[in-house]
């Protein structure tokens, strides 16, 4: 399990088959709006410079199988 707090949270909400979306992404930070089951409102956002939150962003972001909408 990864030690970036960020991270673990992301993939925990994705576990239990909660939706989540890109915020704002660049090269250096990523926010992540956490999302509702039921009607897709705003619970928490996740902000992080971590290249392993990055990095799991992007790939996350870039497929369609994933949480993210």
């Amino acid at each position: 399990m990864s030690e970036n707090p960020q991270v673990r949270a992301l993939l925990r909400w994705e576990e239990h088959g909660a939706p989540w979306r890109v915020v704002e992404q660049t090269p250096a930070r990523a926010t992540v709006s956490l999302l509702t089951c039921d009607d897709g409102t705003e619970v928490e956002r996740l902000i992080s410079s971590d290249p392993e939150f990055l990095a799991l962003v992007a790939r996350q972001a870039a497929d369609p199988e994933s949480g993210s909408v």
